[in-house]
């Protein structure tokens, strides 16, 4: 049942709207070069990023509207282990420091604009990477199309009929990405974080005291999850999952193009250092969203939408803003919602569209295409990305598509052994890597083809649960890990029987990798006249 229309939140997240869709045709003057007409100015924002401006990106392009709708729903329907999320940020942070630094050294030092990129030249396979550049396309896909559910959430919210906001969401922010490159969402995300920040701050505050304390959230929550057969605390059979999915999913985040491109975005390999150190602090912030899911279920909050076999638990966080708060700060949580979801989906965007251009374009339908025709493919790619999305959303059922993110962690994972620990040694031989690929890919879709939910016989969930092999066990487990074991077993086991075969040329050097800064001549070139 669709709630009763709020002129006045439909007022206030237009006006944010408006307002952030100015910056984002007034970033293409912002910190710019000569032209915008190339991957590395449009799409990696001419790699000129400080510290600051880094923080804000990742920040906003990791902590999406998937995080805000998401991580809560699932603590509303299954209790603790949607926690995953937090211990899995926080872990990150310190896997991914030091061979970030690195693929930024290696990367900027010979110029690669993706993980693709930096495999053709580590690895000297095409075959490589080609598959490195689909697999990150393929894992990126419904990722974009989830954060349109955090849109599609508020509008239900505000009591909004039909898929039309949508479609104007689509269209302006496919407008301002297209004309401003990562520079748009890079601006736009300081805007974006500031206000989750004072909206989540205020809502911890304001809704236990209205509730009567965090005793009696967690307490209502509990009773409220029993039928649910869950509780606040993990049960036994739920250990190996949850620790598998949150270590999992920490090795999977950096290997995303979008997490990619804001780390080759950034000026310097001391920013990129300084940032996996300050990032953490968003790890609290997601603790505090997290907490949402429950204060929902102490409030007895009703999802919008779905079936009732399978309701549509993302707008639990919408709807508990509109019955626990006055109309004009739900608008402006809702507000805050929307722009989560414009960042990252225009970040993400940017990402598989570079990849595409860089990866798999240039290289085997037009070898001979120029830096700008690169940057004006790339352009067009990221607007045609959007619609695919936008169309996913409206076709498909909101829960099919959060499945389907969660089913990206497990695909995307499989390029760690070609792109991690290529940055530490080349002693795996590129065809182990490719057979690696294949017996850890095939693996693991296996695996999710035959893992069913409560609504699809297929393709149901990221966890495997061992009795669908025959064990007497409530056990799951993480595909992924499952997937990227038998990838670095086989691709092990090959590398010495492939030994005699020749290997591809390795365009790095050990020095690339340990560069420390880049001249300032490199970093700044002279702006164009008239810009700031």
């Amino acid at each position: 049942m669709i709630p009763p229309f709020s002129g006045l939140e439909f007022g206030i997240v237009l006006a944010m709207f408006a307002i952030v869709t100015v910056l984002g045709f007034a970033a293409t003057r912002w910190r710019r070069g000569a032209t915008l007409a190339s991957v590395e100015e449009w799409g990696l924002g001419g790699r000129r990023f400080g510290t600051w401006v880094t923080w804000f990106l990742l920040g906003g392009d990791l902590y999406t509207a998937y995080t805000f709708v998401a991580v809560p729903a699932l603590l509303f329907g299954s209790g603790a282990i949607g926690f995953y999320a937090v211990p899995y940020t926080i872990v990150a942070w310190p896997l991914v420091m030091f061979a970030a630094a690195r693929m930024w050294s290696v990367c900027h030092e010979h110029g690669y604009a993706t993980a693709a990129d930096f495999v053709r030249g580590r690895h000297g396979s095409a075959l490589l990477a080609l598959l490195i550049a689909i697999t990150g396309i393929v894992a990126t896909l419904p990722y974009i199309a989830l954060q349109l559910t955090g849109i599609k959430a508020i509008i239900e919210a505000m009591g909004i009929g039909g898929d039309w906001p949508l479609w104007i969401a689509f269209v302006v922010l496919a407008a301002y990405t297209f004309t401003s490159g990562l520079r748009a969402p890079a601006l736009i995300a300081f805007v974006k974080d500031i206000l989750i920040y004072v909206v989540v701050l205020i809502a911890i505050i304001y809704i236990p005291y209205k509730l009567g304390g965090y005793d009696v959230i967690f307490h209502k929550a509990n009773t409220a999850l029993v039928p649910k057969k869950a509780t606040t605390l993990l049960a036994g059979s739920q250990y190996l999952g949850y620790s598998t999915l949150a270590l999992g999913s920490a090795l999977a985040l950096f290997l995303y193009p979008h997490s990619l491109t804001g780390v080759l975005a950034a000026k310097s390999r001391n920013t990129v250092k300084k940032n996996m150190a300050l990032l953490p602090a968003y790890s609290l912030m997601l603790g505090f969203i997290a907490l949402l899911g429950y204060m929902a279920l102490a409030a007895k909050v009703k999802p919008v939408g779905g079936t009732k076999k399978a309701p549509d638990t993302t707008t639990i966080v919408p709807q508990l803003f509109n019955t626990e708060f006055p109309h004009w700060f739900a608008g402006l949580a809702f507000g805050a919602i929307a722009i989560g979801a414009l960042v990252p989906a225009a970040i993400m965007a940017i990402a598989a569209a570079n990849t595409f251009a860089r990866d798999i374009y240039r290289p085997y339908l037009r070898p001979s295409a120029s830096d700008r025709e690169e940057g004006l493919v790339s352009q067009i790619a990221s607007v045609v990305l959007k619609l695919g999305a936008v169309a996913v959303i409206v076709a498909l059922k909101v829960s099919f598509a959060i499945e389907l993110q969660l089913i990206g962690g497990v695909i995307i994972i499989e390029i760690l052994p070609a792109v991690v620990l290529g940055l530490y040694t080349r002693w795996f031989h590129q065809w182990a890597l490719v057979a690696g690929w294949v017996v850890g890919m095939g693996l693991s879709v296996y695996m999710l083809y035959v893992t069913p939910s409560k609504t699809a016989a297929h393709f149901g969930s990221a966890s495997f649960a061992f009795s669908t092999w025959g064990f007497h066990t409530k056990v799951t487990i993480w595909t992924g890990v499952v997937g990227l074991v038998a990838n670095l077993i086989v691709a092990s086991a090959l590398t010495p029987l492939l030994g005699r075969l020749p290997r591809g040329q390795d365009q790095t050097s050990p020095a690339d990798y340990e560069e420390a800064e880049a001249p300032a001549m490199a970093l700044d070139p002279p702006a164009h006249p008239g810009t700031v």
